[in-house]
């Protein structure tokens, strides 16, 4: 029990260093500007009716919210283990001592928490504007949304973690995650229809692709169902989205942890 909690309390340590790393950075606070400068700019425009108007703005302002998440999610993750090993930090950290599944633990809490704390904050912010152009907002609706988003943003952090012991620079790091992320958004559901129509073996290779990767896009439509003031989504499927962010969650993080073991850092 004892071993137990000095690992939890080991975890949080670490977390609470990416936690602070990020808020001492200006990467949120330049997007969220950007965010709030260019939907308070939406929000000025009357060429439409109020209906469509709020809908609008709902639209600009989510997609907004959608790519800043992704743009912080995937710039804290792809350095966090390489600029460990850079300013040879590594070193001190593995010996107090500190286990590397612990620190991989570690790095990925705290860039999720981390990434819900800026989540919070722009669907405050979002909130706030859609409260100003109508009467009411549902608390259930956003509830749903801002926890969905945090599941795929959980899947995205661990894809970035496991690309950052695989790619030896962040920069390459962050450049594949972000172009396999919105190739997955964007082609992700279509991979299955696409291979129906092709010959073999490509439509074995592209279906088999289609069963591997994870479907962020399933996530992604949640945007559509605050846009269109849509009713709740079933809990039960919320459940499953969970579970199902989880378990890709596992996967990345355990195929991090193996191959970090196996790297032999140098000073």
């Amino acid at each position: 029990m004892n071993r137990i909690r000095a690992s939890i309390s080991t975890i949080w340590a670490v977390s609470g260093i990416v936690i602070k790393e990020l808020y001492r950075r200006k990467d949120f606070y330049v997007l969220f500007v950007v965010t709030a400068v260019i939907t308070l700019m939406m929000a000025s425009v009357n060429f439409f009716h109020e209906g469509k108007i709020v809908r609008y703005l709902k639209d600009i302002c989510l997609l907004l919210i959608w790519i800043s998440a992704l743009v912080i999610a995937i710039a804290t993750t792809a350095r966090q283990l390489p600029a460990e090993r850079e300013s040879r930090t590594i070193f001190p950290l593995l010996a107090k001592p500190v286990t590397r599944g612990q620190v991989v633990v570690g790095k990925f809490l705290g860039c999720w928490l981390a990434c819900g704390i800026a989540l919070v904050v722009f669907y405050v912010f979002f909130g706030v504007i859609c409260l100003a152009k109508q009467d009411h907002i549902g608390f259930w609706q956003y509830f749903q949304a801002i926890w969905l988003q945090w599941g795929m943003l959980a899947i995205v952090i661990g894809m970035v973690l496991l690309g950052s012991v695989v790619f030896s620079a962040p920069s390459a790091n962050a450049t594949i995650c972000f172009v396999a992320v919105v190739s997955i958004l964007i082609l992700g559901s279509h991979l299955h229809k696409i291979a129906i129509t092709e010959p073999e073996p490509l439509s074995v290779l592209l279906s088999s692709l289609y069963f591997l990767i994870p479907h962020l896009e399933w996530f992604y439509a949640v945007r559509d169902r605050l846009v269109f003031d849509q009713n709740l989504i079933p809990w039960v499927d919320c459940l499953l989205a969970t579970l199902y962010a989880a378990a890709y969650v596992a996967i990345f993080l355990c195929g991090t942890w193996m191959l970090f073991r196996r790297r032999v850092l140098t000073t």
